[in-house]
């Protein structure tokens, strides 16, 4: 098989039309309000908190300062338990307000937090549990919220793989005390850099709104120790015009989805994620792990072996934040505490994944994979 010409990445941003783009930068010029809560930005908090299905919503310029100021505003402190399998923002995100991470290990087919392991970890110091709802697929929103209650925790979800995942109609971002959405680039819905926190009370949006804000209550009174989390008007426009384009782009990544589970399935020592009933799903990613006995070859292996044909897949999340320099000293870290999340780490692997890749090309990623197992 001959490699592809042009380069194959994991994804590729939704571009708005450049006439589209020029329409609302005029608009912005002549207005000359560039930032500071103006007309796009507060357009966009109302669009989006329609299309999530969540009665609050605060733009940020990204989701690491979003989740930043969720813990501030929820005054987290001493522990919290978390999941290694992440991005690291997440995690920094807690040393950042000095909070002591705590890893739970994850469960072996969600690969979120398990949450029947969260309460053997739970501390005098613990203040509140952080999850991430992997690749778009919830956590068990219900059964982590009872140990909240039990034990008096806040719960925090990192919904940045998430948009628009509903169970049983029900918004993601309403579950828990906070939500956090990433926008950047690489995600189904961008605004170039950005995020948002969701919530349910109605005093949130007051105190999270000036705690972006640097604490600014009015010209002459600053309430707290705030930051500058604010969105752009440009950031807040190229959302508004990009958020025009996701139904579309969720129906092309959806077809995708169908063909590389069609011509995966029967491949012995591939798996991969299943749809959950009466939950939506986010399109992502399309995540396979790669059980190394059965296929013959490792994840890594794979991973080397499709740079040959210029396809450039990503080994989400390798490695586990445990890991880390900055994190390996922590009792939690110790690797025989979680050894699903070690294995999943090794296993993953996101094919590449997005609206303008053609079904005949995912076929011949397939027929390249396929040609791999030993």
């Amino acid at each position: 098989m001959t490699p592809f010409k042009e380069p194959v990445f994991i994804t590729r941003p939704i571009l708005p039309d450049l006439e589209e783009l020029h329409v609302k930068f005029k608009g912005i010029w002549e207005s000359k309000w560039l930032t500071n809560n103006g007309e796009q930005h507060k357009l966009l908090e109302k669009k989006l908190q329609i299309f999530l299905k969540v009665p609050y919503l605060s733009l940020f310029n990204n989701g690491t300062i979003a989740l930043i100021v969720a813990c501030r505003f929820l005054k987290i402190s001493g522990e919290v338990i978390t999941t290694p399998f992440t991005f690291p923002a997440t995690t920094h995100v807690l040393t950042w307000n000095n909070i002591k991470p705590v890893f739970c290990d994850i469960d072996p087919v969600t690969m979120n937090l398990d949450a029947d392991k969260i309460e053997s970890l739970i501390t005098r110091e613990t203040n509140a549990i952080l999850g991430v709802h992997i690749f778009g697929t919830p956590c068990d929103v219900f059964k982590i919220q009872e140990i909240a209650y039990k034990h008096s925790l806040k719960v925090i979800y990192d919904a940045a793989h998430a948009f628009g995942v509903e169970i049983n109609g029900q918004g993601i971002g309403t579950f828990g005390d906070i939500s956090m959405f990433s926008f950047h680039a690489t995600k189904l819905f961008h605004s170039i850099e950005g995020g948002a926190l969701t919530f349910n009370d109605m005093d949130f949006k007051y105190h999270i709104d000036m705690l972006k804000n640097f604490g600014i209550k009015n010209e002459e009174e600053v309430l707290g120790a705030g930051i500058n989390g604010k969105m752009t008007e440009i950031h807040s426009a190229i959302g508004l015009l990009v958020l025009n384009y996701v139904e579309e782009e969720k129906r092309k990544r959806e077809c995708i989805l169908k063909c590389y589970r069609t011509y995966l399935r029967d491949i012995e020592g591939i798996s991969f994620l299943s749809d959950i009933s009466g939950t939506t799903n986010s399109y992502q990613y399309f995540v396979i792990r790669i059980d190394e006995k059965k296929f013959g070859l490792s994840r890594d292996e794979v991973y080397d072996k499709f740079k040959v044909y210029n396809i450039f897949t990503r080994k989400y999340f390798y490695p586990l934040c445990s890991n880390f320099d900055c994190y390996k000293y922590l009792p939690s870290s110790d690797p025989k505490k979680l050894p699903v999340a070690r294995k999943v780490a090794s296993e993953v692997l996101c094919l590449p994944f997005y609206g303008e890749l053609s079904l005949e090309d995912v076929a011949r990623i397939c027929d390249i994979l396929k040609s791999f197992k030993r």
